[in-house]
């Protein structure tokens, strides 16, 4: 079975609010804290599932990502959890881009690498949360997609999703090839070994560019973008605090209870 993960290089999400800014001009977040981007957690998700169907039937793992200014030691985690190959599509073209112009790219590249029986994302990036990549790629392929998958089997000629929903999960399957986007559902990814990390260092990924995939610059990046961001910003938080005060701790405790009765908090 040949897989393919497409993964994202994100700035990593439990970085607090002092560690980056807003740049309001560009709509765009810069990092102020120095800390290493990271893998998008969802896309671990999908090496991950790509592991487990790999033990169970052999194949390989050929993972890929886009864009401009991508750490090696960051991108490369993948082949130190045990992937096979890395594609990184490195150019300037694919700045600035929406979920439509990613998909775009990322499907010029996987029709470049030719052989594969799924592609899996994951649900979604988080950094923009739209989740619109992995079905923009089945569609530009011409290819059935399931979401949200929280685990995943396979026969010869098909996949079986469990398919998270609220409350509860379906049962989906599809034939291959097909696209599916993992989701948290699956569990965690496992840890890189010290091997794979050392194994991962000595091998060099694949890089494409643009021109390698026949694009036309003006269909990717924010040239190709279909969405505009209009503003990017911080929400403002604000609160009030009430004391609630009483002679005894008894009466204080009356009072408050009243108080939170009023508000309908109980």
């Amino acid at each position: 079975m040949d897989i393919v993960v497409c993964v994202k290089q994100v700035m990593d999400a439990d970085t607090p609010p002092s560690g980056f800014r807003i740049d309001a001009r560009a709509n765009d977040v810069v990092s102020t804290s120095g800390l290493p981007p990271v893998i998008n957690g969802f896309d671990e998700q999908a090496v991950e599932a790509a592991l487990r169907l790999k033990e169970a039937h052999g194949g390989t793992i050929t993972v890929l990502t886009l864009g401009k200014d991508l750490a090696l030691d960051v991108i490369r985690k993948p082949l130190s959890m045990g992937a096979d190959e890395l594609v990184v599509v490195w150019d300037a073209a694919f700045e600035g881009g929406d979920s439509y112009s990613t998909a775009h790219g990322l499907a010029a590249a996987i029709r470049k690498i030719g052989t594969y029986d799924l592609i899996l994302c994951g649900r979604q990036a988080s950094d923009g949360d739209a989740g619109q990549v992995g079905p923009g790629i089945a569609e530009l392929l011409g290819m059935p997609c399931v979401t949200f998958a929280k685990s995943i089997t396979a026969t010869d000629a098909t996949v079986r999703i469990e398919r998270a929903i609220p409350d509860r999960y379906e049962v989906v399957e599809a034939p291959m090839p097909c696209v599916i986007t993992v989701s948290n559902e699956l569990g965690a990814a496992r840890y890189p070994t010290l091997r794979g990390v050392m194994a991962a260092r000595r091998k060099q990924p694949v890089t494409w560019n643009a021109e390698a995939l026949g694009i036309d610059p003006s269909t990717v990046g924010a040239a190709g973008a279909r969405t505009k961001v209009l503003r990017l910003f911080l929400p403002e938080r604000g609160g009030e605090c009430e004391l609630v005060a009483g002679d005894t701790p008894e009466q204080a405790g009356k009072r408050l209870a009243m108080k939170l009765r009023e508000a309908k908090v109980i």
